[in-house]
């Protein structure tokens, strides 16, 4: 009557059969594979433009615009034409103008355009002519809050104030 007692029910010795898994509810969604980048190789040449999302790495050459989501130029990489891209890297040649938020130019690069950028780094031995132009970004909020205050100040002029008007 006082001895000590386990609560836990017996385990069964014979061994069931798994339960059936229950049926999915929704359809599953396939697993999203890495991007892989496109090889443009040495000695192949592309006349006209590249466009995709994606990752792009050009050994070869390409005669026409280049607008992907990331851009590597290898060393014997060419291209003529205007790049767009989020990223690029380049340790060949480009003649056109570079667009990009990130340009890394490697010391064996060869660029004769204009770079638009956010952040632009150069290793020493790179040739670059042409223009370093900062993305410029849209006005901030509270830039534009202050304009409505500016037509405020002429009828304090005009009352008396002894505030000169400003000149040019």
């Amino acid at each position: 009557m006082f001895s000590k007692q386990n609560k836990t029910p017996p385990k069964p010795t014979a061994v069931s059969a798994p339960a059936p898994a229950p049926a999915p509810s929704a359809p599953e969604q396939p697993k999203a594979r890495p991007k892989v980048a496109s090889l443009i190789s040495d000695g192949i040449t592309i006349e006209g433009g590249v466009v995709g999302d994606g990752e792009l790495q050009i050994d070869g050459v390409v005669r026409g615009d280049v607008r992907v989501g990331r851009l590597t130029v290898g060393d014997t990489g060419h291209i003529e034409g205007s790049v767009y891209a989020e990223a690029v890297e380049i340790r060949g040649r480009v003649i056109g103008s570079v667009t990009a938020k990130q340009v890394r130019l490697y010391g064996t690069a060869y660029i004769d355009g204009d770079i638009t950028h956010e952040q632009l780094a150069m290793e020493t031995g790179a040739f670059f002519q042409g223009r370093s132009l900062k993305f410029q970004r849209p006005a901030a909020p509270a830039q534009q809050s202050q304009a409505p205050h500016a037509p405020q100040q002429a009828p304090m002029q005009s009352q008396g104030l002894g505030i000169p008007p400003k000149v040019g």
